[in-house]
């Protein structure tokens, strides 16, 4: 009788490695090991398909999915201004969704019933991988060995594959969790976990420091939009992933980019994580600067608190979710004429839009101007303010009443 096939999603790294064997031996499973490029900074994805092989699975497949990452996941976080907390742009969240749907993609072309992966009890992903699954097949059932096994430290691990012949790392190892892709890099454990302690030099690669290694001179970008999406860089046509590499080069130049907070993940518990993205903060800060030309105001106001709960959800894990779904309909009903043009200035540090315009824009010089241009109505406004406070005008005349006259 054939045995039963999990595919897991796996990273060539200690954990996911001793997890192809574990799910062999205490499952009596055979393992698919599904790697996916994100655009992450990691050993040769050749390695990693063989090094699974070697480990034992019947099968290793790598796929690179950094054009459809960027096209159809990283442009729905910029067009939504997606900021968890209002600091983070969704780094590991937002590749989860995309490593699900391949997941199940490879689960359902090798007929396998399990999905395995190697996140911890403790932190996010495990639901963002579990509830992604759910929302695509429901049918499918997990394997966390991680959760499950009795391996409690790097060392155990470590100890359990070498007695299994599992390839280790020969390097030391880091002292930090580190995940990133296209969207930028989330570091912390080692001494980031105590949260008065500064993070240390070592742990960013980048963004340059800005309190003395960055350029002494400011640099001028501009990044041209059409409907909410980046075309091009200073007049050059640029695909959007071209643009997020150049941004993450020269805003990580000038030292921006770091984002030091501490994070309620939705498991409960408070963490201390470090960010950097420089190109995700850019665009974002770019993006934002256009939308403040084009959109009307109520829309541009309702949308503050769409891109607040579209970032809860996402990040949540939510991203196949009916809401979230619904709410991409929103957002993209709104970048239609978020189209145009903005200057920002890179320093020490900083990123600050400078310039901006659009064939759209709602800006009107005469209307706005002081000057002799100036085409507003000025004695329109006194209508408009005694209608404006009518309401809590005849409000103050009832306090009267009960002997409120003149207070709060």
């Amino acid at each position: 009788m054939a045995r039963e096939k999990c595919v897991l999603a796996y990273s060539g790294g200690l954990d996911t490695s001793v997890a192809i064997r574990w799910i062999q031996e205490n499952y009596d499973m055979d393992v698919i090991a599904l790697a996916i490029d994100v655009g992450q900074e990691r050993q040769d994805l050749e390695f990693v398909r063989t090094k699974a092989l070697s480990i034992g699975a019947i099968e290793s497949i790598v796929k690179d999915v950094r054009e459809e990452y960027v096209e159809e996941y990283i442009s729905k976080a910029l067009k939504a201004n997606a900021l968890y907390e209002n600091k983070y742009p969704l780094v590991s969240a937002m590749s989860r969704p995309i490593i699900v749907k391949h997941l199940v993609e490879e689960a359902h072309k090798h007929q396998a019933k399990y999905i395995g992966h190697g996140c911890t009890g403790k932190g996010n992903d495990q639901v963002r991988f579990e509830v992604g699954i759910a929302c695509l097949d429901p049918d499918l059932q997990i394997v966390a060995p991680v959760r499950e096994w009795e391996l409690k430290t790097r060392e155990q691990e470590m100890l359990y594959a070498m007695e299994h012949d599992i390839p280790v790392p020969t390097t030391k190892a880091s002292p930090y969790s580190i995940d990133d892709n296209l969207w930028g890099r989330a570091i912390e454990c080692g001494v980031l976990e105590d949260p008065w302690l500064e993070p240390p030099s070592d742990i960013y690669t980048l963004t340059a420091d800005s309190r003395g290694n960055t350029c002494d001179e400011p640099q001028y970008v501009e990044i041209s939009f059409e409907q909410g999406v980046p075309v091009a860089l200073d007049g050059e046509h640029a695909s959007f992933h071209e643009v997020i590499k150049s941004m993450n080069e020269i805003a990580g130049k000038h030292g921006f980019g770091r984002i030091d907070m501490i994070e309620n993940r939705l498991i409960g518990v408070k963490s201390r994580e470090i960010y950097e993205v420089p190109g995700a903060l850019t665009l974002i800060t770019a993006h934002k600067a256009l939308e403040d030309l084009c959109l009307e105001r109520d829309v541009l106001h309702y949308k503050l608190q769409i891109e607040q709960k579209w970032s809860e959800l996402v990040y949540n894990g939510m991203w196949f979710s009916p809401l979230k779904e619904a709410l991409d309909g929103f957002i993209e009903t709104t970048q239609q004429l978020v189209t145009g043009d903005v200057r920002l200035r890179f320093y020490k540090g900083s990123c600050v839009p400078v310039g901006r315009r659009s064939p759209y824009s709602l800006y009107d010089y005469n209307l706005a101007t002081y000057d002799e241009a100036d085409s507003f109505d000025h004695k329109a406004a006194k209508g408009f303010i005694d209608l404006h406070g009518l309401p809590t005008k005849v409000w103050a005349r009832q306090r009267r009443k009960v002997g409120k006259d003149g207070e709060v």
